[in-house]
C-alpha cells in the first residue's frame, strides 16, 4: 500500500467541491495541510493560485510525492478524486468494468449534478432579479437529476457498487438539497444514502473543519491545520 510521508497541500473553501477533497483525504488518513482560499476576497485570482489552478477554482492540491517521486499539482475536483483513489488504491476500483461504473457516475456529477444544481440555487436565492424562465428551467432540471439518483439508488447502498469516489463527489452537493428547491422526502433512497454516508467518521471529520477564525494578511492565503 502506498504511504505518504509529506503533507499534501490542499487549497480549499467550504463548498461542495471543496469538501470532496477533504472527505477523500480524511477517508484515506494521509497527512495534508489545509490552505483556505477566500473566494469572497478574490484570492482565487492570485498568480500563485492560478499557477496551481488555472481555472481559478477550488479545490486544488499539490502532492510533493507525485509520480516518480516528484511534486505534482492537480486542479478539478474529479481529477483530484481519481488521482488520490488511484495512488492509494482506495475508493477507486482496479477492475476496468468497476472503474467504468464509478467513472460514469463521477462524470455525471461533475458535468450535471453539480453545475445544474448550482444554477438552480443561484436563480432561486442569489440572482439580483427573479427570472421566472431560469427558475423554472433549473428547478425542473434539479428535480430530474434527483429523480435519476433516487431511481438508481433503489436497492443499492452506494451509487457504483462499493463506497467510492462517486459517492464522495455526489454527497456534498446532495446535502444542499434545500438550496436546490428540493423536497428531499420525495426521494427516500437519496435520504437513506445521505444518512449512510453522513454516518462515516471521516465524512463527519471533514464536515467539522471550521472556517478560519481570523483574517490573514492580504499578501497570503489563509492557512490552518485540518480538524483532528
Amino acid at each position: 500500500m502506498t504511504t505518504q510521508t509529506q503533507r499534501i497541500e490542499l487549497y480549499y473553501a467550504a463548498t461542495p467541491n471543496g469538501r470532496k477533497a477533504t472527505i477523500m483525504l480524511e477517508e484515506l488518513g494521509v497527512p495534508y495541510h489545509l490552505n483556505y482560499v477566500r473566494i469572497s476576497r478574490g484570492e482565487q485570482f492570485r498568480p500563485e493560485f492560478l499557477a496551481i489552478s488555472p481555472n481559478n477554482k477550488i479545490p486544488a492540491i499539490v502532492d510533493p510525492e507525485g509520480p516518480g517521486g516528484t511534486p505534482i499539482s492537480i486542479f478539478e475536483s474529479g481529477a483530484i478524486l481519481k488521482y488520490l483513489g488511484g495512488k492509494f488504491g482506495r475508493f477507486y476500483p482496479v477492475d476496468p468494468r468497476a472503474q467504468v461504473e464509478v467513472d460514469q457516475w463521477l462524470f455525471w456529477q461533475v458535468a450535471g449534478f453539480g453545475p445544474m444544481l448550482g444554477q438552480a440555487a443561484h436563480f432561486l436565492h442569489d440572482a439580483p432579479t427573479r427570472e421566472a424562465y431560469a427558475v423554472q428551467r433549473f428547478s425542473n432540471e434539479a428535480q430530474r437529476l434527483y429523480r435519476v439518483l433516487d431511481t438508481h439508488l433503489a436497492g443499492r447502498d452506494y451509487v457504483a457498487g462499493d463506497y467510492s469516489i462517486a459517492d464522495i463527489a455526489l454527497f456534498g452537493w446532495a446535502t444542499r438539497n434545500h438550496r436546490h428547491g428540493i423536497d428531499i422526502a420525495a426521494f427516500p433512497n437519496v435520504v437513506t444514502w445521505l444518512e449512510r454516508i453522513g454516518a462515516r467518521p471521516a465524512v463527519q471529520a471533514a464536515l467539522a473543519i471550521p472556517e478560519p477564525a481570523a483574517p490573514v494578511a492580504p499578501a497570503a492565503f489563509g492557512v490552518v491545520q485540518p480538524a483532528g
